[in-house]
């Protein structure tokens, strides 16, 4: 295809894929590179000097700086009336059946999902653009090997996209010589080709925000939508933003997060998972943050319950929508499976609802029944209840950073169970596969960080589990020859080099002195 000198691809591009990548949509693309992409490595770089400060023993607080922004009195931009009633969201990969089945599942909303729950090749980044593009339009179709066509419904759930994090590139697409950064690529495709259509049916374009770390990485977001805004000749406010707080640093400046986005602003959600990981990561240097098996690290336990609460808290003061955390459980064909997995599940969004969230994720359209159960029991005929300002909290940043009262252990099957999940969970995803249920729970790239994560915490503060088994790299390496053989032999043989090539990465990453910030950037070099 022909292209401007300053757009260059590593990578065949196809007749189909070149009218998502027209020359308009890569104008565009290079338009975004140019006014916001130096900024984006500036920021990166921030994020590293600040890791510098944590590993020498400075902690996070809320910051004095911006007091007076939390002090203030001011609220979001007002919310579009198809983002009123939140009560189940739906997330999963971008490919064309699982797009149908969500936005047909009986979700309020639907997140399409470039990041965690997508491996990000080529032809998965360009086929989710071009399914996403039918989406839109309502023409979407797949017709399965088995005969089944699937087509949407009359009633479909909101489509929101997640675009991958700003620590992301795409390294098939070259501008000025540089790999673009893979938040603009997916944003600004999706936006480009959608945001006059969605507009036209009384939507707009609708996002995700992945993995922000600081209220300075809001503020280059919404400086991105704005532009594109102008760009595109849309209103602005039109693009809304939900901002995941899923990172540590995060949850210290959410209120300068909603703010710095405040004519963007959705809500925000308690990314769980990624929450868990960048706890680890942060403070992996230091004994007094280890944590035990990640089934023990709920959202009951001290640390992770400040900062649900926070968070409901500093999003209704605003009037933005407080979010709940992901449901992972995948149905499966055994009832009494299924029995004890609803009622952890039901339990989950009880907490939820009773907390104040406006709305929870779910993994599966299996569970959609059961959230809204819960959430139609606390909401009634109300689409949310930010009416509920949760004034009576009041969490400091010790209760944010007090890993100590975590109860549960550390444990043989633990260190088990990461080192599988972090062999299989690679595999598929260097197979391009980002969304994979293992022993009924869909895993993503967060579980997969947590997984590698925590086995690196563990052995490089020499820990006996609670069997007695002092962890260390020579424990390591027997556990996982014996799971890496085990998974061999349960998987066909066709699957074996991408095993064995998934079990030497995270060798990498567990027994390095020093900690790798993201599986994905590693496990990206990997991809053709």
């Amino acid at each position: 295809m022909q292209t401007d000198a300053a757009i260059q691809f590593l990578a065949p591009v196809t007749p189909q894929q070149e009218e998502i990548l027209s020359p308009a949509a890569l104008e565009f693309l290079h338009y975004l590179h140019k006014s916001f992409n130096a900024r984006r490595l500036a920021l990166l770089a921030k994020r590293r000097e600040r890791q510098q400060a944590f590993d020498k023993g400075l902690l996070p607080d809320f910051l004095p700086e911006t007091e007076h922004i939390r002090q203030a009195d001011w609220r979001v931009a007002p919310i579009p009336s198809d983002l009123q009633d939140r009560r189940v969201e739906i997330t999963g990969p971008v490919d064309r059946k699982m797009i149908i089945n969500a936005l047909n599942s009986g979700a309020r909303v639907f997140m399409a999902d470039f990041e965690d729950a997508n491996g990000p090749t080529w032809e998965n980044c360009l086929e989710g653009q071009i399914n996403l593009y039918d989406a839109v339009r309502k023409t979407i179709d797949f017709h399965s090997p088995d005969g089944r066509r699937y087509e949407l419904n009359d009633q479909t759930a909101v489509l929101k996209v997640r675009p991958r994090g700003w620590h992301l590139t795409e390294k098939h697409l070259l501008i000025d010589d540089a790999p673009a950064s893979a938040s603009l690529f997916d944003f600004g495709l999706y936006v480009f080709h959608n945001a006059h259509e969605l507009l036209a049916q009384g939507s707009g374009p609708y996002f995700y925000l992945p993995k922000l770390e600081s209220h300075q990485e809001a503020r280059l977001w919404n400086d991105v939508f704005t532009a594109a805004e102008d760009y595109l000749r849309i209103p602005r406010g039109s693009i809304k933003a939900t901002v995941l707080i899923e990172t540590i640093t995060a949850a210290f400046e959410m209120d300068e997060i909603i703010y710095e986005l405040r004519e963007h602003m959705a809500g925000l959600n308690a990314g769980r998972w990624d929450y868990i990981f960048s706890f680890i990561k942060k403070f992996h240097r230091h004994r007094e943050f280890l944590l035990p098996d990640r089934s023990d690290v709920t959202m009951n336990v001290p640390f992770m319950r400040a900062y649900a609460e926070l968070l409901v808290a500093t999003c209704h003061k605003r009037g933005a929508h407080a979010i709940g955390g992901m449901a992972a459980f995948i149905p499966s064909k055994d009832e009494q499976i299924n029995a004890r997995a609803f009622a952890n599940v039901k339990a989950d969004k009880e907490r939820e609802a009773q907390q104040g969230y406006d709305g929870t994720w779910v993994a599966h359209p299996g569970l959609v029944p059961v959230a809204k159960a819960v959430f139609d029991q606390y909401l009634g005929e109300r689409p949310h209840q930010k009416h509920r300002l949760r004034e009576d909290v009041a969490v400091t940043a010790e209760q944010l950073l007090n890993a100590k009262a975590t109860p549960g252990q550390i444990t043989l099957q633990g260190i088990k169970t990461n080192i599988r999940v972090g062999i299989l969970y690679t595999a598929y995803w260097l197979k391009g596969q980002g969304a994979v249920a293992i022993n009924n729970l869909m895993e993503d790239a967060a579980t997969a960080e947590i997984s590698r994560a925590q086995l690196w915490q563990w052995l490089h503060h020499d820990v006996t589990t609670a069997d007695g088994l002092r962890f260390d790299a020579s424990a390591y390496r027997t556990l996982r020859e014996q799971i890496l053989n085990q998974l061999l032999q349960e998987y066909p043989e066709t699957f074996a080099d991408k095993l064995t090539a998934a079990a030497e990465l995270l060798d990498k990453q567990v027994l390095s002195e020093n900690f790798e910030e993201f599986l994905t950037l590693q496990a990206y070099r990997l991809l053709p």
